[in-house]
């Protein structure tokens, strides 16, 4: 059988090398995908850029990319109970559209979480000196020294295990809804008191496109589930359902959240603020500032573990394919990928370093890691196509599988609207970004598409892909 020959349904020849433990429940599964997105980190994170690429139109924005990311947690969803697997949708790309696209698309998947992790570790360290030291002028070896520290406490849950990960990642989102919900009741109960004159002005095209790709940064993270497939239960029924939750968690809170912040709060003082959460807990709680720190460094913490955790699977996935060294696909005797733990978050620390202590080389890394938005965009689309062409043309129902035409049919119409959408939101932004971002973005993004093409047309033939064995025994339910 040819390595590279497209089957839609599973080959035998699964279960080289050693198993991740097969440890986490639906609950678990759900708690992972809430606190990947980190709500409170997110809206802390980009809530000054959004405010000043569409004012008080970024709900609006947020709208907007959530229909095809929320369309896409459903076909995740169908996608895993086919195809589960730790190298989730690089996996599914190399089953569907083959192995040339597999490992376009891996090149894409890589700079797309890889770039997204330096933005949540500066912004740890910088929420820990606000909270402990706040009148600390600290220099940049002191910054330096606060992002090691987050990215070593971030190592002991990853190191520990898939259970130990779920109960630390909980404690921490615990922490989270209960600061929601006590931020969202301070807020309504003092909206009279605060709340500002609001004059929307024309709708910003230009901003919206931006934004709307900004926000797939705060609307991803949900599917962690599915790279989490090998390590679930039942990896055929809870991936994809747990993401479905998270995704539908977390726009409920930028929902709730954002209009609360915008109408108690000045646009001139959110527009490009680098902690819009402190400027509007400073008016919520001007005397315990700290009760909103906390909560959003729990979700930074948070995210920035599980974040690492999506690109670990990947790595992992990929090495035991052969597109990778071997190295990432070592098991430690805790049976997590150790290495490829070790050497993500290491090179992410290596960025952080050299953007905190040269700002000759801050510009560029910035323009690096505001391209992410747009990688995870380019993720998502592929991942629709993906999910458009297996419907299309490769899906048979399997024994026991409750998809009836009518939902076949829903399915395959929003992915490929979802297809549509994400495809218009990546030109929007290739037009738009060079005058609101940066003039090297376009640049940047051109680069690594360019590097991500070259690592897809120069692999050697590559062997026949991973099968996660119980993809073959457990039956659909």
């Amino acid at each position: 059988m040819r390595a590279d020959k497209r089957i839609p349904f599973p080959e035998r020849g699964g279960g080289r090398g050693a198993e991740m433990a097969r440890t986490f429940h639906l609950l678990d599964l759900s708690s992972l995908s809430i606190s990947s997105v980190g709500p409170l980190f997110s809206i802390a994170a980009t809530g000054g850029v959004l405010a000043a690429a569409s004012g008080y139109y970024t709900v609006l924005a947020i709208l907007l990319i959530s229909i095809p990311f929320i369309t896409s947690a459903f076909v995740f969803r169908l996608l895993n109970r086919h195809f589960p697997h730790a190298g989730a949708s690089y996996h599914w790309t190399g089953r569907i559209l083959g192995r040339r696209v597999s490992r376009f698309q891996a090149g894409i998947l890589l700079v797309a979480y890889f770039a997204s992790i330096p933005p949540i570790i500066i912004p740890a360290a910088t929420y820990t000196k606000a909270l402990l030291l706040p009148h600390w002028q600290a220099p940049p070896l002191g910054m330096l020294a606060l992002s090691a520290f987050w990215v070593g406490f971030a190592l002991i849950p990853l190191l520990a295990g898939g259970r130990p990960t779920a109960r630390i990642t909980q404690a921490f989102l615990a922490l989270e809804v209960v600061a929601i919900l006590v931020i969202v009741g301070v807020a309504i109960a003092r909206w009279p008191a605060l709340h500002v004159a609001i004059h929307p002005g024309p709708l910003p095209v230009g901003g919206l496109f931006v934004s709307a790709i900004i926000a797939s940064t705060i609307l991803d993270g949900w599917e962690i589930d599915s790279y989490a497939a090998e390590e679930s239960r039942r990896p055929r029924a809870d991936p994809g359902t747990a993401g479905i939750i998270g995704a539908v968690v977390a726009l409920a809170v930028y929902v709730v959240v954002f209009p609360l912040l915008l109408g108690e709060t000045p646009l001139h003082l959110l527009a490009h603020s680098t902690d819009p959460m402190s400027v509007w807990g400073a008016r919520l709680l001007p005397q315990a500032p700290w009760l909103v720190l906390v909560p959003v460094l729990a979700s930074t913490a948070g995210g920035l573990w599980l974040t690492s955790f999506i690109l670990t699977r990947a790595l992992f996935a990929m090495s035991r394919d052969g597109l990778l060294p071997g190295v990432f696909s070592r098991l430690s005797r805790r049976h997590v990928p150790a290495p490829a733990i070790l050497i993500a978050l290491g090179a992410a620390l290596l960025v952080t370093a050299g953007e905190t202590l040269y700002s000759s080389l801050a510009a560029f890394f910035g323009l690096v890691l505001a391209s992410a938005g747009f990688f995870l965009t380019a993720e998502f689309f592929l991942d629709s196509v993906t999910a458009s062409v297996f419907l299309s043309r490769r899906h048979r129902p399997q024994p026991g599988e409750a998809l009836s035409p009518h939902a076949h049919r829903a399915l395959l119409i929003s992915s490929t609207v979802a297809s549509v959408l994400l495809l218009g939101f990546l030109v929007g932004f290739l037009i738009i970004a060079p005058h609101m971002v940066g003039a090297g973005v376009d640049a940047v993004v051109l680069v690594v598409i360019a590097a991500a093409l070259a690592f897809a047309l120069a692999g050697r033939r590559p062997r026949p892909l991973f099968v996660f064995q119980p993809e073959v025994e457990e039956p659909l339910r």
